[in-house]
């Protein structure tokens, strides 16, 4: 799998995860510790993005220094 798609499908999962997230939010009966463990999720799921566009973006600005 390329950076780029796995890029892509971690940008999916994130909104899907952000997604069900404000479902959960809307209801009343969601216990705090699942709302919690979905914002952990989705920070994970973010983290792990700017650190993949870190890794592509990297080598692109190196290459522009030159």
């Amino acid at each position: 799998m390329s950076v780029q798609s796995h890029l892509s499908e971690l940008e999916k999962r994130h909104r899907a995860v952000e997604r069900e997230l404000e479902v959960a939010r809307r209801q009343p009966a969601t216990p705090d510790v699942a709302l919690s463990e979905l914002k952990r999720k989705k920070l994970q799921l973010k983290d792990e993005i700017t650190r993949l566009r870190q890794q592509v973006d990297a080598p692109l600005a190196a290459s522009s220094l030159h």
